[in-house]
Parts: structure tokens; C-alpha cells; sequence
């Protein structure tokens, strides 16, 4: 059996995203910024799905801005806070997405780091105190569930901070877009991002919600297109097949985070039954924790630098942490900054909609062989 429980890093796309992509590709080839009726019909297409994407997430059209998947649009976010709305500051945690963290990397401005708990959540009493203590200009910008260990924060307590002293809210939320009912006046956020190859969609697509209230220019040059806020001709099929995988997102939400939850839990229970010393990293608690990841801390044992490949070897496609830092030396920046024991070896499981008990259970006998001999 070949069982994918890597979900995080990307999800396998629906055959309906598929279907209406293929559509597009082939009846649909007109540039959308032409004025004959190829393009208009184009342009009708994109406009369509447009609307449909805002409309799941409470937004006006005007305020999705499509790019090329959820690390452009972080950067974007992040350079349009500093260069067109004045921001001299910047909150935000060493646990952060990459695309995110890298970009703070090059920001000319002040970068501080709010304070953790041991499972990633942050502290609210720090990140007051850092508000209430400056009077520059400031962007949060913390993620909405971390990708590698699963705990969530809570936007709406965090908008609301920001909004009590003027500070601007940006929210990395690709691991949760499409998995979470998604309301952008009750988020509270000033930037959202979305990537559409982590709920079934096509890699390569994505958008930034920005708020209708900001005032922010492009940061790609060029065309006119979106609004004059991102040139380039936009990728019509991956624009339709990012709309068709939230649709299906939404359709039937409830049932799916029911299921997806239901494995988590059953292979924590199965997990703590049979493997002495096993524990989790991040929060656990449904309420506090994205369903999709599982980022398990196993015993040592003699070849545990070799589990990633051993479970490979058995049919199980699982992680070490974020894809995007597949192949460096220096471990996961992500446990480091919540202080786990990096020790000890570590897997990061996610499921998804299409993930079955019977993976689970032979993920659970490989890791019993493997740990436990």
C-alpha cells in the first residue's frame, strides 16, 4: 500500500478542479485583457471566479488579487504594509512560514519577535505589551495555523488588539483557507493569503485578500491586470480550478473536518497505546489545532535518522517539517523556536479529505516496526 500523508506540503487535486480546468484550457484560450470576444469571454470567465472566491470568504471582488500562489502573496502583503502604507515596524514570530520570515529577512525596518508558549501559541500578553509600547507604525503579521505543528491563533482576539492601537493585521492563512469557514470582517485581518494546491487545487495560483480601505500599488510591474495590482496575464485555468476547489471546500466542510479530525485523534490514541515516549508537538486540542497536521516526537531508537526514508521505503510519504526547507541541514526552524527536543526524531503527518483509516493503520504497523523492531 502507497499512502500520502503529506498533505501540507500539497494535496492532490480533484478530479472536478481537473474537469473544469481542462474545460477552460481548451475553449477558453483568449487573454482576458483583449477586446474581441475570445478575450471578453476570457475576461468573463475570470471575473466569474473572482467573484465566486471573495464570495466564500465575505469579500468584494475588488478585494482578491490573484497571484501566483500564497508566497507571493505574503511578500506582497508585507512590501505593500512598508512601502505604501508607512510601516516602520513589524511583529511577528520565529515560527513563521519562510515566505514570510525571508522576507522580514530583507525588510528595512525594525522586526520583533513576539513571545511563545512551548506549543507555538503566542503569547497575548507579550504582543500587547509590544503594541502598547511603540509608537511606530507596525504590522502583525502572524500566520493563521502554523504548517509544521498545527496551532492556531486566534484571529478576532488579534485583530482586535491590533485594531486598539492602530496597528495593521496580516495573516498568513494558506493552511487554513478552504479547510475553516473564512469571514473576512469577522477575521479582522487587513491581509489574507490563500494557496489553492493545499485544499485540492492546482499549484502555481493563489490570492491576497487585501482590504478595500488600504491603499497599495503593485509590487510586479507591467500590465494593467487586477486592478493594475499585479501585471501579467493571469493563469485563466488556475484561476477557475482555484474557484471549482473551494467550492467543493465549502460544500461539505463540516463532514470533512469531522473525518480528517477523527483520523488525527485515532492515530494520536494509537500512537500513545503503542509507541512508549511518544508525544506531539504543538497544540492537540481540536479547538486549538489544525486538523490536518500531526507533527509527532518519537523515542530514539538506533537508525532514527533514517525514518523519513524508512517509512518512504514501506509506502509512506510523510515529512520532516515545511517542503519548502526540503534538503537543509539546519533542521526545523519551527521546533527550534517553540524549544523541542530536535534531538529526538520527528515526523510531520497531514491528512486530507481523501485519506482512509486503512492508511492510517498501515502507517501506524510501519512506524511500529521500524521504532519498535
Amino acid at each position: 500500500m502507497k499512502v500520502y500523508l503529506d498533505n501540507a506540503a500539497t494535496t492532490p487535486m480533484a478530479k472536478e478542479v481537473i474537469e473544469a480546468m481542462t474545460k477552460v484550457l481548451q475553449e477558453q484560450f483568449g487573454n482576458p485583457s483583449s477586446v474581441h470576444s475570445f478575450g471578453r469571454e476570457a475576461k468573463g470567465v475570470l471575473e466569474f471566479a473572482r467573484r465566486q472566491v471573495a464570495g466564500y470568504i465575505g469579500a468584494e471582488p475588488k478585494e482578491i488579487i490573484f497571484t501566483s500562489g500564497g508566497t507571493e502573496a505574503d511578500n506582497m502583503a508585507i512590501s505593500a504594509a512598508i512601502d505604501d502604507l508607512g510601516v516602520t515596524r513589524i511583529i511577528s514570530s520565529p515560527i513563521e512560514h519562510h515566505a514570510v520570515g525571508h522576507c522580514l529577512d530583507e525588510a528595512n525596518v525594525e522586526i520583533v519577535m513576539v513571545k511563545l508558549t512551548a506549543t507555538g501559541a503566542v503569547d497575548m500578553t507579550d504582543l500587547e505589551d509590544l503594541l502598547n509600547n511603540s509608537e511606530a507604525k507596525t504590522l502583525v503579521s502572524l500566520m493563521h495555523a502554523n504548517n509544521e505543528i498545527g496551532t492556531l491563533i486566534d484571529p478576532v482576539a488579534i485583530s482586535r488588539m491590533c485594531k486598539k492601537y492602530n496597528a495593521y493585521f496580516h495573516s498568513d492563512s494558506v493552511q487554513t483557507m478552504g479547510h475553516y469557514p473564512i469571514n473576512v470582517d469577522e477575521f479582522g485581518a487587513d491581509f489574507l493569503t490563500c494557496s489553492a494546491h493545499k485544499f485540492h487545487g492546482p499549484k502555481g495560483i493563489g490570492f491576497l485578500y487585501a482590504s478595500k480601505d488600504l491603499n497599495v500599488s503593485p509590487m510586479i510591474h507591467g500590465g494593467a491586470q487586477e486592478r493594475g495590482l499585479r501585471a501579467g496575464t493571469e493563469n485563466i485555468s488556475g484561476i477557475v480550478g482555484l474557484a471549482k476547489a473551494m467550492e467543493l471546500a465549502h460544500e461539505d466542510m463540516t463532514e470533512h473536518q469531522d473525518h480528517v479530525q477523527g483520523l488525527k485523534t485515532y492515530m494520536m490514541n494509537a500512537l500513545k497505546e503503542r509507541i512508549p515516549g511518544v508525544n506531539f508537538h504543538g497544540e492537540t486540542e481540536p479547538s486549538k489545532s489544525l486538523y490536518t497536521v500531526l507533527n509527532v516526537c518519537f523515542p530514539k531508537f538506533d537508525k532514527q535518522s533514517m525514518l523519513l526514508f524508512l517509512l518512504d521505503l514501506d509506502g509512506v510519504a510523510c515529512s520532516g517539517g515545511s517542503a519548502c526547507t526540503s534538503g537543509a541541514a539546519t533542521g526545523s526552524h519551527v521546533l527550534r523556536g517553540i524549544g523541542a527536543d530536535v534531538d529526538r526524531p520527528n515526523a510531520r503527518f497531514s491528512f486530507s479529505r481523501y485519506t482512509t483509516k486503512e492508511e492510517i493503520d498501515h502507517t501506524l504497523a510501519s512506524i511500529e516496526k521500524i521504532i519498535l523492531g
